[in-house]
């Protein structure tokens, strides 16, 4: 990092459904939040970042950074980042570029995502708006339907099991049980998951993350300091479709946006303990702790089992996860990046990561933090 870039305020509503509440208002009470816990006041906000995906389909509602910044009385210069399922992760990578170009001062950036006014195949081909239109579309393929094709070969690849794969959700829904914004807090054997109601085989219910309605917000500041520093904001990108890549069972992105943060923050990975992983789908959680780098290939169901066991030193997604916690999909970067800092706050240890992507992985933002 070329600045000391501190975490000075975080907030989030709880996700969900939201039927009375619109974009609006679920960023107001974001960003109120984030605002009463940090030593800024709205005065303070020098610039205002907006991530969000399908605001025009969800709610008829495009120019989001306009309408973020007359939730404050000075109306900052606002602006709107997209990049699907990716898009805080992005938000958060061009407030830290503005942040060390020495534009800003303190940024705050939210994401926001209204999902359930619509219905679900509105909001299925809103989404696949993150897949190759030309490539992926015509073949009738949602984003169930792409993960299941992926979970389908990986299985193939390296014996993973259907009863193995029920393990994942199984694990996220028993830590979100203890989260107070978590959209689902009841526990889940995972004897449900592989009952559940096939969706895109092998792909169930249960391994699917909700549609879901929700904002999260947080200020990064060169100005007010805190006990939470960003050591490291990288991002990489690979190709929209899954017919352009070597193999369907890593995620290249993943694992370039990741050497380059341990890069930038000089860390090795053995430091890492604290990881918020992007679980769309139960199958992409088991192929990023191998491309994170904390499990060899085939082998990232062994870290599920282990934290099953209680036999892990991995903290991997605390809160839930998309799967537990819910997926407002603009929100889900910065709300792992809030989560992220929650926790090494609450156990003292030094380094985490958020890793959050957009699509198959084609677009991936890491960002790694750390705790004084």
């Amino acid at each position: 990092m070329q600045r000391d870039i501190f975490l000075a305020g975080s907030g989030q509503t709880r996700f969900g459904e939201w039927w009375d509440k619109g974009i609006k208002e679920l960023m107001d009470e974001a960003v109120r939040e984030t605002l009463s816990g940090s030593p800024c006041t709205a005065l303070d906000v020098d610039m205002v970042v907006v991530a969000n995906m399908i605001g025009e389909v969800g709610s008829g509602q495009a120019h989001l950074g306009a309408m973020a910044s007359m939730l404050f009385p000075h109306r900052p210069p606002a602006l709107r980042v997209e990049s699907a399922c990716a898009s805080g992760a992005l938000a958060l990578h061009t407030a830290t570029a503005l942040l060390e170009s020495g534009k800003a001062e303190t940024v705050l950036v939210i994401g926001v995502e209204k999902m359930t006014d619509v219905s679900n195949d509105v909001v299925a081909s809103a989404l696949m708006g993150a897949a190759d239109a030309e490539a992926d579309r015509p073949a009738g393929l949602t984003f169930p339907g792409i993960f299941g094709l992926i979970a389908t070969r990986y299985m193939h690849e390296y014996g993973l099991t259907r009863d193995d794969l029920s393990i994942v959700s199984a694990v996220h829904h028993a830590q979100a049980v203890v989260n107070p914004y978590a959209q689902f807090r009841q526990a889940l054997e995972p004897e449900a998951v592989s009952r559940s109601a096939l969706i895109a085989n092998p792909l169930r219910l249960l391994d699917c993350s909700p549609v879901s309605d929700g904002a999260a917000a947080c200020l990064l500041s060169t100005k007010f300091t805190s006990n939470v520093r960003l050591a490291a904001s990288q991002i990489a990108t690979d190709s929209l479709s899954l017919v352009d890549r070597p193999t369907l069972t890593s995620f290249q992105a993943t694992r370039d946006a990741m050497e380059r943060a341990l890069e930038e923050a000089k860390v090795e990975l053995g430091d890492i303990r604290t990881i918020e992983t992007h679980d769309c789908f139960s199958i992409a959680a088991v192929i990023n702790m191998e491309d994170l780098g904390f499990a060899e290939p085939g082998q990232g169901i062994e870290v599920y089992r282990a934290i099953r066991r209680g036999a892990s030193s991995l903290a991997v997604n605390k809160s839930g996860g998309l799967k537990a916690c819910g997926h407002p999909v603009a929100a889900t970067g910065i709300k792992q990046f809030n989560d992220v800092a929650k926790q090494l706050r609450a156990t003292g240890e030094r380094y985490g990561i958020a890793h959050n992507f957009g699509g198959a992985a084609a677009t991936c933002g890491i960002h790694l933090l750390e705790h004084a």
